[in-house]
């Protein structure tokens, strides 16, 4: 048998643990060659664009480029850690140092080829899927049809071979240093039960507290001016959080000895508090690497949604046109209505003039009672039920900058001699004027006594339901008609999203990779100890345990590795958005659900499938 040959078969034998790393590997390749599709696609290469789309996905590949690396660098060194009795048995049997570390670097590089050959032989089976997707997330308005796409296969494929070589060298040098003894007894060698240091554990609960107290408590800019310290005394605290604060508890358990004694639960914490110290840093690496993904995913999912909410809260109509400067009204409303017909949209309309007038030194809006009416029925507003004498201050809903403390207790006189004062407030939509203005009733409208100084004409047209030929409408129109005049709901809508689409793609596949990381981080951390666990419960089987005991124990040790760093991230994530709300003076709870939710339901699923295999692995052992 070759040495090469021998290196194969180490891999083949070693398959449930290089499982996770090749598969997660494989994933990293195919999500950076699908980056590499789109970076090199023919269709992204003209309007500005589509050209800020093909940037975001050269930086997204590159950022993605690098934590590939550290992530196949992290697994390369666990994989050599609980392998270190393999490799003094081969050293006991004459190998040589030398020849394990070219064993270890044929086994990566062999490895990484095939990761590499699967990463690209996947994304071309589902590039037209992604490219069809695309073309429906990024909103860039041309359509994505295959190519093939040879400089992203040959891009993406000298990229990672560079990098498994690179990483291969490395991870083979690690071992340089080992003693015989040491490689020898491997995992029989006692870490010892961790100690908690009591000063550590009191530094970890202030630092968590700390860092959460600011980051709810500040708002405004005050929260950008405090995210860097924040995050360095939440990252000390978690680290303090599982390598000493955890201990503690657990110590703490182990006294409770009604809780000790109980059933099971000797062998939870006792194994537990036996491997604590390395769980310790997969559960920080794990918590902090979560937190990443849910806090960038959040974040970009907020900006989104309040920007989305924003234009729709500004712009409440499906057509609207305000007479300016630079249109003629008669020929710019003729057009709109040509394609409003041509493109065989339904609208009901409505049209009035907006009338200024000079009150305490300002050019303020008066609008009759029935107008701005007719225009709050079109969007679905509650009407006005005004008094002869009674005056009403409106403000635009949602927008911070009103007068209406200063137009509280304003008079307006009218012919009659009579003064009209406004003594109440509400906000609307109905119309356009985004500071507050004056509503009076139809009698008291035609009563003013001063002229008005300016008078501007203002239309509307509200569909009954969207489609893609309002869209079409509004590209024609805002062809033809100055900008200051027309505007379109439905269309700024879209150009909101069509703006965020690109960010939210790639924040979508990087959340995804560091989460994919972080769960095969997990999963590297139990299946290095798997040859441990089998010796173990084959030992305590022999002392009466129960299959459906076994289960139990093991369902409950997975859960504990797979659930506490995760929970720890969900909360450092709530407290991150719940900062960002307070930037923002707005409500994130709808979006902080549905990212940490998802996150949280797809670490379910993951734990349920790994949970099965590895229970069904120590079962066949036992029995």
């Amino acid at each position: 048998m070759t040495f090469r040959k021998f290196a194969f078969n180490n891999v083949l034998r070693n398959k449930r643990l290089y499982a996770a790393y090749f598969l997660s590997s494989m994933f990293t390749v195919m999500v950076f060659f699908t980056f590499a599709i789109f970076a090199y696609h023919p269709a992204l290469s003209g309007s500005e664009m589509n050209s800020n789309v093909q940037q975001g996905m050269n930086i997204s590949a590159g950022i993605i480029y690098v934590f590939s690396f550290f992530f196949i660098l992290y697994s390369m060194s666990s994989f050599l850690q609980s392998r270190k009795k393999e490799f003094g048995l081969l050293m006991l049997q004459g190998m040589a140092v030398r020849q394990i570390r070219m064993m270890v670097f044929l086994e990566n590089m062999l490895i990484g080829f095939f990761a590499t050959i699967g990463g690209v032989g996947l994304g071309l089976v589902f590039a037209k899927a992604i490219l069809l997707v695309a073309e429906n997330i990024l909103v860039i308005g041309d359509e994505l049809p295959f190519y093939l796409p040879t400089q992203a296969v040959g891009l993406t494929f000298v990229s990672f071979i560079v990098l498994f070589f690179v990483i291969s060298l490395f991870v083979s040098y690690v071992l340089r240093t080992k003693k015989l003894i040491e490689l020898i007894k491997g995992a029989k060698k006692s870490k010892g039960e961790p100690a908690a240091n009591r000063f550590l554990v009191i530094c970890a609960v202030v630092l968590l507290g700390a860092g959460y107290g600011v980051a709810l408590l500040v708002e405004g800019v005050v929260v950008l001016a405090a995210m860097l310290p924040v995050i360095i005394v939440v990252t000390i605290g978690t680290y303090l959080l599982f390598t000493q604060l955890s201990v503690f508890i657990i110590r703490r358990l182990k006294k409770n000895e009604a809780m000790f004694w109980h059933k099971t639960n000797m062998l939870l914490f006792s194994d537990l508090s036996f491997r604590m110290k390395d769980n310790a840093r997969t559960f920080f690496m794990v918590a902090m690497v979560s937190t990443v993904a849910f806090s960038a995913m959040g974040t970009l999912y907020s900006f989104q949604s309040v920007s989305t909410s924003y234009t729709e809260m500004r712009y409440p109509n499906t057509f609207a046109y305000l007479e300016s400067d630079e249109g003629d009204v008669e020929k710019d409303i003729a057009l709109v209505e040509t394609v409003l017909a041509e493109e065989k949209v339904e609208t009901d309309k409505a049209q009035m003039m907006l009338s200024y007038y000079e009150v305490a030194g300002d050019q303020i809006l008066l609008a009759r009672q029935s107008d701005f009416n007719r225009f709050a029925e079109l969007i679905g507003e509650e009407e006005l039920e005004l008094e002869n004498g009674q005056m009403m201050v409106v403000e635009f809903e949602g927008m911070a900058y009103d007068q209406t403390e200063e137009l509280l207790g304003q008079t307006v006189p009218l012919a009659t001699g009579v003064h009209v004062t406004a003594t109440d407030s509400i906000e609307s939509r109905a119309l356009p004027e985004v500071d507050s203005y004056f509503v009076v009733t139809d009698h008291d409208f035609s009563e003013l006594l001063p002229a008005s100084v300016e008078e501007r004409s203002y239309h509307v047209w509200q569909a009954a339901d969207g489609d893609q030929r309002i869209l079409n409408v509004a590209e024609r129109v805002y062809e033809e008609l100055p900008l200051s005049s027309i505007s379109s709901g439905d269309y700024e809508v879209y150009q909101t999203k069509r703006g965020y689409a690109p960010i939210m793609f790639v924040g979508l596949f990087i959340g995804l990779v560091f989460f994919v990381a972080a769960g095969s981080f997990l999963y590297f951390r139990l299946y290095m100890d798997v040859a441990e666990d089998k010796e173990k419960f084959r030992a305590i089987a022999k002392m009466g345990l129960s299959v459906t005991e076994l289960k139990k124990v093991l369902s409950r040790q997975t859960a504990l590795l797979f659930f506490a760093p995760i929970v720890v991230a969900l909360i450092h994530g709530a407290v991150a958005l719940t900062a960002l709300s307070h930037l923002f003076y707005e409500s994130l709870v709808r979006e902080s659900a549905i990212v940490l939710g998802s996150f949280l339901v797809i670490q379910i699923i993951y734990f349920f499938i790994v949970r099965f295999f590895y229970t069904k692995q120590i079962q066949a052992e036992i029995t």
